[in-house]
């Protein structure tokens, strides 16, 4: 640009009023010569300025795509996997399960509060006895795999929290760096969710247990009563 801005003041030094040349009849005039090429520098940067205008629009095209561009991947799928099979997992627990209408009717049968002063015969306490230590012992194996499959879990999530913070540091654009917080957040919550899981079989596990063993305590009166009889049954120095 500079080159032809010198060649333009060149073309334009003044001549003698009315300086003409002619050739072969053509008259060729150099004022009006200079002034032309003048008028086609300024149309030259006025193109120049729109070409870099366009090329700004177009930058300004790209950006708002990226904008809209979405993530290339998404663990949504994973997670809801994971959770549906912590949730499968909850529902095989055995004996007491997690259901609020049935546990009061299956808690009381397995784990009376008392027998009363005639308890039933010994097969029947015995039997009792079994089923609550089969409870209890349920019960700490479900804990345990759910501690399992839990540890299984978050060991998955590791490589996917790290595949969505790689790609939150690579996005192109607003909303893919949303959409990664949003799935970080979405994986967060669902560890979040398992633990409670894993807390709920352990406080399970445990309250079975203690209900085993004051339930023990009961059937070892009955079994008492029982082998004792009435008061006239047995009497010291008699």
């Amino acid at each position: 640009m500079k080159r032809i801005l010198i060649v333009l003041l060149l073309m334009m030094a003044p001549l003698p009023a009315g300086a003409q040349f002619g050739f072969g009849g053509i008259v060729y005039d150099p004022t009006n010569h200079a002034q032309n090429l003048l008028t086609a520098a300024r149309s030259l940067t006025q193109i120049e300025n729109q070409i870099k205008q366009l090329a700004h629009e177009v930058t300004m095209l790209e950006n708002q795509a990226k904008d809209l561009a979405n993530l290339p991947s998404s663990v949504a799928d994973d997670l809801k996997e994971k959770l549906l099979t912590i949730d499968a997992l909850i529902n095989l627990a055995g004996g007491i399960a997690y259901k609020v209408a049935a546990i009061e009717t299956d808690y009381e049968t397995v784990y009376r509060e008392t027998y009363g002063a005639s308890p039933p015969p010994a097969p029947v306490i015995v039997s009792e006895a079994r089923d609550a230590w089969k409870q209890s012992r349920d019960g700490y194996k479900h804990s345990l795999q759910v501690q399992a499959q839990v540890v299984t879990n978050i060991r998955d999530d590791i490589d996917e929290l790290h595949g969505l913070v790689g790609e939150s540091q690579g996005a192109g654009g607003n909303l893919q760096v949303l959409q990664a917080g949003n799935q970080i957040a979405a994986l967060s919550a669902e560890q979040m969710m398992q633990i409670q899981t894993l807390l709920a079989a352990q406080y399970r596990a445990e309250a079975l247990e203690a209900s085993r063993a004051l339930a023990e305590r009961e059937r070892g009166k009955a079994r008492l009563i029982r082998f004792l009889g009435d008061d006239s049954a047995y009497t010291p120095g008699g």
